[in-house]
C-alpha cells in the first residue's frame, strides 16, 4: 500500500501520530479512538515509506488475541513482507529473545514455560514439602508475582528486610519455588520479562544487539505496564529513543497485577521532548454514552486531560435503574434482553452483561435460565486449561525437557501405571539430595537394586516411552503430538468430547514446530474468548476491556460493589474503581443500562446497600433515571444530603387494574421511564400484552 494509500482513511490525529518518526510519541487514545489503526498503520508507514526493515520495529501489546489482530491487520497492509516481524505479545516476543540468550544466565534454550495452574502445582508441592498449608497457595502465587513484577528476586526479597513486606514463611517458598523452576529448566510468565531485563543489565553487550535491531519500538496499551514491563521498554528505547507509546491513563485497571497508571503519566518526563497526540474522535459510542462516561471520569485526579466526541449522534439517553434485590434486577434485564431480541432489534451476540464481581453472575444466570434466553459466562475454563489439554501438553514439554519435573509430575501415572506414592516420595527426596532433576533420579531408580522388580519395570517403561519420544523430529508439532497420544494410549480412557478437544489440540498444531506451539499453549490465558454470536455473554468488568456491544448493562452500582468495598477510603483505588466504571461503560455502542439494587447478597448474607457514590456524577439529561423500590435512597456526601436516584411517582404501579377505551380491562406488569417517556406494559385478557405511552393510551385506574 503506499503511502497516500495508508493515510487516506486516518483522521488528522492519527495522520499526526503516523508522521512523527524521530523521538518519543505519547498517543493518548480515548475509547474507541481508533488506537489499533495507529499502531498498525504506523508499522507498516516505517516500513514502506522509510524503508525500515520489518524486523527493525518491535510491535507489543498485552493479549494473544489483540497481538493476531494487530499481525492481522499489519499483514494486510504489508502482504508477504512481514515473515521476520517481531509482532506480538510482550512475553511472546521476550520468550523468543531468552530462546536465543538465555545461555547467559545458565538456563538451556529448551526451557519450559510454565502457566498460572502449573505455577500454582508447584507452589502447592512445596508448601506441603514445608508443611504449610496448602490452601494459601493462591496468595502466595499472586505475592512472588507482584514481587516478580516489580523486579525482585529471591537475593533480592532476602536482603530487603521490610521494604517489601517481608515475610519468613514467603522468603523460604520463594527461594525454593525459584530453585525448582531453575533445576527445572522452566520459566513462568513473570520469569520471561524478569529475566529479559536481569539479561540486558547484566550482559551489556546482548542489550546492545537488540537496541541496535529494533530502531523502532510500538508499545500498545502502555497504561497496563508493570515496573518490570516499564524498565525492559526503557532499556530498549534508550539508544534510539523512537518509542511510540500507545495507551489511555482512564482505562487503566491492572493495579492488582502490579500495572502502574503512573508510567503513563510520567511519560514526558521520562522521555524529555516526547510528542503529545491526543485521538478523541470516537468511533464506537453515541454522544450521550460518551458524555456520561466523562462526567464520571473526570472526576477522577492527576490524568491527563481527554473528551471524547463521536459522529454517531446522540443516541438513546442512558438508563439508570434502582431496585429492590438483585433477583429483581436479574429479573429486569432478562425482560429487557427478551424484548430486544423479539423486537429483532438485536441479537443474543450483540449484548453484553458486565459486572465487578463473579458471585454477581449467579442471579443473572438464574433469571436467564427462567426465561429461556442462551447465555455465555465469558473467561470461565479456557480450552488450553482443560485437564486432556494440560495433560498432552505435559506430556510433550517432558520430551523436549528431561527436566520439567512439573510436567513430570502430571503425567507419571497419567494413564495410570501403578507407579505408587511411596515410590513418588523416594525419588522426590533423592532428587533434592543430589539437587537434580526427578527423571534422572528415575533413570537411576529403574536400575538400582533396592527397587522391587515390578516398579523397576514401571519406571523403565515410563523412561523407556519419554526417551523413544524424544527422537522424534519435532518439525510438525501435530505429528508429534499425535505420536504421543498414540504411544501412551492416553485418550483410550476419555469420554468422546474429551476426545473431540485432543483432536481439535493436534488439528491446531498442523505446521507448526513444537516449541513454538508449545510456548503458545503456555502464553494463553483465561480471558482470551471473546463474545459468541448467539448467545447474551456475561463478564466481569476486567475481562470487558477491549471488547464491545451495541448493548451492554452494567449492574451492581452500590457502594461495596462498585466501588468494591476493599477499595473505600483509598483514594488511588477509588480512582481504579472509577476506571473501571468507566471501561465499563465505553463498551456500549448504542444503549448503556446501569442497575443496582437496595438489597444484595454477599458472602453468604444479605446486606442492606447504598447507590454507588459513582452514581451522583451522571449528568441527569443524558439519563433516563426510573426506580422500582418500596422507599427512596439517598447517601450522605462530605455532610450534605445527596440524592443519587430520582424518585419517581408513576400514577399507575405494576398489579394495579386499568381500563383502556378499546381493549377494555388489564392488568400493568410493568411500568418504566419517567415523565414524558413513561411507558407501561398492560396484559388484556382478550389480546394478551401490550406496551404503551401513558401520555397516549388514554388509561383509566380502576
Amino acid at each position: 500500500m503506499s503511502k497516500e494509500g495508508l493515510m487516506q482513511d486516518l483522521n488528522l490525529q492519527q495522520k499526526e501520530a503516523l508522521q512523527h518518526i524521530s523521538g518519543p510519541l505519547l498517543v493518548l487514545a480515548g475509547a474507541g479512538s481508533g488506537k489499533t489503526k495507529v499502531i498498525t498503520h504506523k508499522f507498516a508507514y516505517l516500513v514502506k515509506t522509510h524503508k525500515t526493515p520489518v524486523e527493525s520495529v518491535l510491535a507489543v501489546t498485552f493479549t494473544n488475541k489483540a497481538a493476531a489482530e494487530m499481525r492481522s491487520r499489519i499483514g494486510n497492509l504489508l502482504p508477504g513482507d512481514i515473515k521476520h516481524s517481531w509482532i506480538g505479545t510482550l512475553h511472546s516476543q521476550c520468550g523468543r529473545i531468552l530462546r536465543a540468550e538465555i545461555k547467559h544466565l545458565g538456563y538451556s534454550p529448551d526451557f519450559s514455560i510454565y502457566d498460572e495452574d502449573d505455577r500454582c502445582n508447584l507452589i502447592r508441592h512445596i508448601l506441603k514439602d514445608f508443611k504449610i498449608y496448602e490452601a494459601l497457595y493462591k496468595g502466595v502465587s499472586s505475592r512472588i508475582n507482584l514481587l516478580k513484577t516489580s523486579l525482585i528476586d529471591p537475593d533480592t526479597f532476602l536482603t530487603s528486610g521490610d521494604g517489601f513486606g517481608f515475610d519468613e514463611k514467603l522468603a523460604k517458598v520463594y527461594v525454593r519455588y525459584q530453585d525448582e523452576l531453575q533445576r527445572s529448566n522452566a520459566l513462568d510468565f513473570d520469569d520471561l520479562i524478569m529475566l529479559t531485563v536481569k539479561l540486558f543489565k547484566e550482559h551489556p553487550k546482548v542489550l546492545r544487539k537488540y537496541q541496535d535491531l529494533f530502531a523502532y519500538l510500538l508499545v500498545d496499551e502502555f497504561q497496563d505496564l508493570n515496573a518490570s514491563q516499564y524498565s525492559l521498554m526503557k532499556l530498549i528505547a534508550k539508544q534510539h529513543k523512537n518509542i511510540c507509546a500507545v495507551g489511555d491513563d482512564d482505562q487503566s485497571i491492572y493495579r492488582f497485577r502490579g500495572a502502574d497508571v503512573q508510567h503513563i503519566l510520567n511519560f514526558e518526563k521520562d522521555f524529555p521532548g516526547a510528542k503529545v497526540v491526543r485521538l478523541e474522535r470516537n468511533y464506537r459510542s453515541t454522544q450521550n454514552i460518551l458524555d456520561v462516561s466523562h462526567a464520571v471520569i473526570s472526576m477522577n485526579p492527576n490524568r491527563k486531560g481527554k473528551k471524547l466526541w463521536t459522529e454517531k449522534g446522540r443516541g438513546e439517553k442512558v438508563n439508570v435503574c434502582w431496585l429492590n434485590n438483585e433477583e429483581e434486577e436479574a429479573r429486569h434485564i432478562a425482560k429487557i434482553v427478551k424484548e430486544l431480541y423479539l423486537k429483532g432489534a438485536y441479537s443474543y451476540g450483540e449484548i453484553g452483561i458486565l459486572y465487578r464481581v463473579n458471585l454477581q453472575s449467579r442471579a443473572i444466570e438464574d433469571a436467564l435460565r427462567d426465561a429461556g434466553l442462551p447465555y455465555r459466562v465469558v473467561a470461565g475454563i479456557s480450552f488450553y486449561q482443560r485437564k486432556e489439554i494440560k495433560d498432552v501438553i505435559a506430556y510433550a514439554r517432558l520430551t523436549i525437557n528431561h527436566g520439567d519435573n512439573v510436567s513430570l509430575r502430571r503425567v507419571i501415572n497419567t494413564p495410570h501405571r501403578g507407579i505408587g506414592a511411596a515410590t513418588l516420595t523416594k525419588i522426590e527426596s533423592e532428587a533434592k539430595k543430589k539437587s537434580v532433576c526427578l527423571f534422572d533420579v528415575l533413570k537411576s531408580a529403574a536400575k538400582s537394586s533396592g527397587i522391587v522388580t515390578s516398579t523397576k519395570e514401571k519406571l523403565g517403561g515410563f523412561i523407556h516411552l519419554i526417551e523413544q519420544m524424544s527422537a522424534k523430529d519435532t518439525a510438525n508439532a501435530a505429528h508429534f503430538l499425535r505420536d504421543i497420544v498414540k504411544q501412551t494410549g492416553y485418550t483410550e480412557a476419555l469420554d468422546d468430547d474429551r476426545k473431540q478437544n485432543v483432536e481439535e489440540l493436534i488439528a491446531s498444531a498442523e505446521g507448526r514446530d513444537i516449541r513454538d506451539f508449545l510456548d503458545k499453549a503456555s502464553l494463553q490465558t483465561n480471558a482470551e474468548e471473546g463474545a459468541s454470536s448467539d448467545h447474551v455473554s456475561l463478564m466481569t468488568l476486567h475481562n470487558a476491556k477491549g471488547l464491545e456491544f451495541p448493548v451492554v448493562f452494567v449492574t451492581g452500582i452500590e457502594e461495596g460493589v462498585l466501588p468494591y468495598f476493599k477499595a473505600i477510603g483509598k483514594e488511588d483505588e477509588i480512582a481504579e474503581e472509577r476506571r473501571l466504571f468507566y471501561v465499563g461503560m465505553t463498551r456500549a455502542k448504542e444503549m448503556l443500562l446501569l442497575s443496582g439494587s437496595k438489597k444484595r447478597r454477599l458472602y453468604s448474607r444479605i446486606q442492606e446497600q447504598e447507590p454507588s457514590r459513582f452514581l451522583k456524577d451522571l449528568p441527569r439529561e443524558h439519563c433516563l433515571w426510573t426506580e422500582k423500590v418500596t422507599e427512596f435512597h439517598t447517601m450522605r456526601s462530605e455532610g450534605k444530603r445527596a440524592d443519587i436516584v430520582a424518585k419517581i411517582k408513576p400514577m399507575f404501579a405494576s398489579g394495579c387494574r386499568v381500563k383502556h377505551p378499546v381493549w377494555g380491562i388489564g392488568v400493568i406488569r410493568d411500568c418504566y421511564g419517567d415523565g414524558e417517556d413513561q411507558k407501561v406494559m398492560v396484559n388484556f385478557p382478550a389480546i394478551g400484552l401490550k406496551r404503551l405511552s401513558l401520555k397516549l393510551a388514554n388509561l383509566t385506574k380502576i
